[in-house]
């Protein structure tokens, strides 16, 4: 069980929460975008939102500002926090603009308002859970793309309602949050996208 909780807290970390959300995107959208132009764009967000955050925790953590990958300490989230929003306006600007792909500008869009209600929290030194604000923002997205494109996607719906369930019993299971922090968590992750909805559906 240990072994399957800790799968779920690494798979679903936040940090690939937007790479998982594009590729299901591309996966379900009846719109056609060139293979080539799908692959510079995953790239891409793979790169800003996995490979350079990755690199950022790796380097705090030499210097002693974090201790690990999970950031138990509330106070260690202010930098990689305030980096995430950087690199997720940069993806907005410059890999998703509106004009090219308005679902996933306001998917980043919420990600970004996620991000800021998180630092908000952090300032009020609030521990709210960033793995249910990551998965739970996702589901909401999904919801919003099956209804967007009038697609039945109730498997896939139902896949991420049990990853959010695992992902909030991993986070229980470890001591990582409270209940409370857990539900924080998921407020933080969903209303931003749903607000978004209202650009977007």
């Amino acid at each position: 069980m240990n072994r399957f909780l800790t799968l779920v807290s690494y798979v679903f970390h936040p940090v690939f929460i937007s790479l998982i959300g594009t590729i299901i995107f591309y996966a379900v959208t009846p719109k056609f975008y060139p293979q080539r132009l799908v692959r510079a764009v995953i790239i891409s967000i793979t790169i800003l939102s996995v490979i350079i955050p990755l690199v950022l925790f790796h380097l705090l953590k030499n210097l002693g500002i974090i201790r690990s990958f999970f950031l138990p300490n509330v106070q260690e989230r202010k930098i990689p926090v305030l980096a995430n929003v950087v690199l997720m306006l940069l993806i907005m600007v410059r890999v998703v603009p509106k004009t090219f792909a308005q679902e996933l500008f306001f998917f980043f869009s919420g990600i970004v308002g996620t991000m800021m209600l998180c630092y908000v929290m952090i300032v009020f030194k609030i521990k709210a859970s960033m793995h249910m604000m990551g998965v739970t923002g996702l589901t909401i997205f999904v919801v919003g793309l099956s209804y967007h494109y009038k697609i039945n996607l109730a498997w896939l719906l139902g896949a991420l309602i049990i990853a959010s369930g695992a992902v909030a019993t991993s986070r229980l299971h470890f001591k990582a949050h409270t209940r409370h922090e857990v539900i924080l968590g998921s407020m933080a992750g969903a209303i931003p996208q749903l607000f978004a909805f209202h650009y977007w559906l």
